[in-house]
Parts: C-alpha cells; sequence; structure tokens
C-alpha cells in the first residue's frame, strides 16, 4: 500500500471536449497533486445519467474525457484512472449510504433544490435526489484523505463526512474521514464573450468557449476576439474589467507567469499584442493535447484495455471497503 495520502475526485463525460476551464480548474492540479499523492480519478459516468442522454453520446464521450485526461498528462500507470460504472461496488456502496442518509439532508442540498426548481417535480429524477450519496460512495469506497473539489461540491463532501461519521459510529471504525481541497481561484474561467459568466458547454455562442479539441486556427480566432473594454490598457481588475482580466488568469495559468508580470510587460501596449501573445500560448498548450487525444481515439480498443486494467486495481481497493461494510451492516455471507 503507498505511503502517500490518497485522493479522489472525478469528472462527468458530459460533452465530447474538455474546455480551457477543465484544463486550468482541474487538470492542472490534479497533474500537481499525482505526484504527492496516490491519486484515483474516476470518470463518472452514472453521474451524468442523472440528467437524459443519448446512449451513443455518452459512451463516445465517456472515451474522450478519458483521452483527453491522459493526453492531458494524467498518468494511468502512476495514477488510477478508470470508468465509474466498471466498478459495481459504487451503486451497491451508494443503496447502503442511502439508508442512512435522512430524507430532509438529502433534500437541502443546494445544487438539488436548484435542479429541481428548474426542472418541475415531475422532471426532477430520485437519482438526481441521490446524486450526493453515490459521490459519498465514490469518496468513500476508496478510504480517501483528500478529495479536491470547487467550491460548488463542498456541501456535497461536508455530507460525505457525515455520512462516514454516522456509520462508524453506528457499525464500527471503517471510513476515513475525506478532507475538501477547495481548488484555487485560479479554478474560475470566464466565458470570452460573457466575462461576467463561468465558461460552461452550455455558453449561447461556440465564441466564448475555448475547447481543448478544438482546431488551433478556431483556438487562436476565438482568444483574438474574446470581449474585453474600451480603455486597452492589460490591467487585472474583474469588477472594471472582467474580460481582461480573465485573459491575465488564462495567460498566467498557462505560461506560468505572475499577473503582475504580465500587467508589466503589456501594460499600455495594447489588447491585440497582448491576444496574439495569448493565443500563440493557448495555442502551444492545446495543440499536443488535441494530438494526442485524437492518437488515443484512433486505437479504442487500447484506450479500453488501459480503462479496464485501471477498473481492475480500483476494484481491488473498492471490494475490500464494500465487504468491511456488508459484514459491518450484518448482511449473510455468501455461501
Amino acid at each position: 500500500m503507498s505511503s502517500k495520502p490518497r485522493l479522489f475526485s472525478g469528472i462527468q463525460p458530459s460533452a465530447n471536449s474538455l474546455q480551457i476551464g477543465n484544463y486550468i480548474g482541474a487538470i492542472v492540479q490534479w497533474k500537481e497533486l499525482q505526484a504527492s499523492h496516490d491519486a484515483i480519478f474516476c470518470i463518472v459516468d452514472l453521474h451524468a445519467i442523472t440528467v437524459q442522454q443519448d446512449p451513443t453520446q455518452l459512451r463516445e464521450n465517456t472515451r474522450r474525457t478519458a483521452a483527453q485526461y491522459i493526453a492531458a498528462g494524467i498518468d494511468p500507470a502512476a495514477s488510477t484512472l478508470f470508468v465509474q460504472s466498471h466498478v459495481p461496488a459504487h451503486p451497491e456502496l451508494a443503496w447502503i449510504l442511502n439508508t442512512i442518509t435522512g430524507f430532509g439532508e438529502a433534500s437541502r442540498m443546494t445544487q438539488f433544490k436548484d435542479k429541481s426548481a428548474r426542472q418541475g417535480a415531475d422532471s426532477t429524477t430520485v437519482g438526481l435526489f441521490a446524486y450526493p450519496t453515490l459521490m459519498a460512495a465514490d469518496i468513500l469506497l476508496y478510504q480517501a484523505a483528500v478529495v479536491p473539489v470547487g467550491d460548488d461540491q463542498r456541501q456535497h463532501v461536508e455530507l460525505t463526512r457525515d455520512l462516514a461519521g454516522r456509520f462508524n459510529s453506528r457499525f464500527g471504525d471503517t471510513f476515513a474521514i475525506p478532507e475538501a481541497r477547495i481548488q484555487r481561484e485560479t479554478a474560475r474561467i470566464y466565458d470570452l464573450q460573457e466575462p461576467t459568466s463561468k465558461m460552461s458547454k452550455s455558453a449561447s455562442s461556440e465564441a466564448g468557449v475555448v475547447w481543448l479539441l478544438d482546431e488551433p486556427t478556431v483556438t487562436a480566432k476565438k482568444i483574438k476576439s474574446a470581449v474585453t473594454d474600451a480603455d486597452n490598457d492589460v490591467r487585472f481588475d474583474p469588477e472594471s474589467k472582467p474580460g481582461i482580466s480573465n485573459l491575465l488568469t488564462i495567460y498566467s495559468v498557462l505560461a506560468g507567469e505572475s499577473i503582475a508580470s504580465l500587467e508589466a510587460e503589456f501594460g499600455s501596449r495594447g489588447y491585440g499584442n497582448f491576444k496574439t501573445k495569448l493565443a500563440d500560448v493557448v495555442v502551444a498548450t492545446f495543440a499536443p493535447i488535441r494530438e494526442r487525444t485524437l492518437e488515443l481515439l484512433a486505437d479504442p480498443a487500447e484506450l479500453d484495455r488501459v480503462l479496464a486494467g485501471n477498473a481492475d486495481r480500483a476494484a481491488e481497493i473498492a471490494n475490500r471497503t464494500l465487504a468491511t461494510v456488508y459484514d459491518r451492516i450484518g448482511l449473510l455471507h455468501k455461501a
């Protein structure tokens, strides 16, 4: 067993390409963490079916998501990168956790309240309601010490901690109590055309989203066409200059330079020069990721073999935890 602290994090396969916000908000930090942690990364396809999905597209998105994470630097030999549905222990433990989760506490989950209010009762599924307990099962199966998440998932990790403590209190010490690691503020990347809105796959305009699998010429055009403001000074001021501040954040993370140094370099030289240089940085970062992703997708049998091997490694850990849980709660052993 590794002496490193164990880490668990997941990503939904909800689009056929990741976008720059996913890269900066998750992958950059995951790459750092896989060196210092026993890292388990999960493509949470079971979570993805809490909303309507096209079966063929879901399967394709799952492969494409895996390929992009590998191409971007998540090493499936050093970390465990697998598909959630390939390890049946996830829904099995989720059911057990459902039985110790209060209806009231599940109803208070902010994401459920927001989504159910938008969809209406008849369109809101039990799966969406139970989403947080499946997420808790994802984490607790692996005895994770650290869970890197965005601030919007903090409440779900708190529920996970509560359920772990409740189970341990009732049935004996079984689960590690995980700690949320809230991802750095650089995780928040905004739409290039609507720089007060977080970049999202549901953006109103394709021009506002930089996809990892965009053609390099398309990526450069999107950066150069990004909305800024009238005064032409390259200065970080999220309140009055959200567009240029967003671009400075992207440049800073991808180039490994401080925002202060970028302000000093570009200052009053104008947005055109700055955007051209930024476009070069973004293309240089994503072009090799795109090329490697396409190579991996060209050999789906090999990609599936890698994912299956990683799922076997994950299942060894998960099944040990699940067997202990079944024993603790009094389920009859199979003869």
